[in-house]
């Protein structure tokens, strides 16, 4: 799993070399749509629908901005799974 998360994350972006004409205008169009929004858009319910369809083990995906925020939604995440509600 480490090696994908590797290949996906530094490899898979330069496939296709340094600032392709073609990787270039696919983020200025999704730039343009927005780059930060407060609530799931379309394509986030869409990206998420793509990744439990390909792995059927994940049941829900929560989307994040930072991760900053990743680690605070899995903070959330286990003190409710514990019934905590302090450190």
């Amino acid at each position: 799993m480490k090696y994908l998360y590797r290949l996906c994350v530094f490899v898979g972006p330069l496939i296709l070399g340094h600032a392709h004409p073609a990787v270039v205008k696919a983020i200025q169009n999704a730039a343009a749509r927005g780059t930060s929004f407060g609530a799931p858009t379309e394509h986030e319910l869409a990206l998420a629908e793509i990744i439990t369809s390909a792995l059927p083990s994940i049941e829900m995906v929560r989307m994040v901005n930072s991760g900053t925020e990743a680690c605070m939604s899995a903070i959330r995440l286990a003190r409710s799974f514990t019934n905590r509600t302090n450190c």
